[in-house]
Formats: structure tokens, sequence, C-alpha cells
């Protein structure tokens, strides 16, 4: 004995199909977000007349300049655009940043991808003795990349 689950004849587990959308908690919905919105959007607009004061302050000052060590491949250190060497690191270094604090003076480094570590560490040296503590890195973003 088999039961038979769908066919013409009619039997005890056909259903019929039912191809229409019911609309109804979408309206219900519509209908309370709508009455909502009604009442909120008197109580959002200002009734009360103020003559405000003009502002006086000051403009916030510009942010200072980020100063870029660059170093080549062959050992050339640059401070910007500028041409320096281990010697006079920190003397160019605190020209470059002027007076502003070296302890809260962020340095950001670019090396060159064949640039030899210890060339890199001895730049990290000076800037650590001549208290630039900090210390940023540039690589080049290549995420976008395919």
């Amino acid at each position: 004995m088999a039961a038979k689950l769908a066919g013409a004849s009619g039997g005890r587990y056909d259903v019929a199909q039912n191809a229409s959308i019911n609309v109804t908690p979408f309206v219900d919905v519509m209908l309370v977000l709508l009455i909502i919105f009604m009442v909120a959007a008197p109580l959002a607009s200002v009734t009360i007349k103020v003559a405000l004061p003009p502002a006086s302050a000051k403009p916030a000052k510009s942010p200072p300049t980020p100063v870029y060590i660059s170093l080549k491949q062959d050992g050339r250190v640059y401070i910007g655009d500028n041409k320096s060497d281990l010697d006079t690191l920190g003397a160019d270094l605190h020209k470059a940043v002027g007076v502003r604090n070296p302890a809260n003076e962020r340095i950001y480094i670019r090396g060159d991808e064949n640039v030899l570590y210890q060339d890199f560490m001895a730049v990290m040296n000076k800037l650590q003795d001549n208290g630039f503590y900090s210390v940023a890195l540039v690589g080049e973003d290549k995420s976008g990349l395919k």
C-alpha cells in the first residue's frame, strides 16, 4: 500500500497551489510607521526663536607637516627632498621639525625594498639618540592591485 501525495485524483494529500502574496501585514506596518512619523515630525522642529551670538573661536591650527626620511638602496638618506647623512641626521631633523618637541614628533621612514638592515637600524639608532621616539614605517599599498 502506497500513499499518493499529489496527482489528479484529489486524494487526501492534495494541496491546492496558492500563488498570491498577502500584503496586509506590509500595509499595516507602513500605516503604523506613517502615524509615528506624522506625530514625531512636529516635535523635531524648533518653534522658539533665539538670537544666537556670533562664534568668536579662533580657527584650529593645521596639523604640522609630516617629516619623511627616505632610505635609498645604496645607503643614501634624505629628509624630505634634502640629502643628509648619518653624521648630520640629528641636526638636519631638528631643523626640519623646527621648535616642536622631538619626543612628540612622529617621523615617517620610507625605505627601499632592498635597503640593508644595518643601514635601516643605523638610522633608527640615530633617531633615538636625538630624541625622536615616535617612528612610523611607510609601505606601499598593493591591496588594490591584481
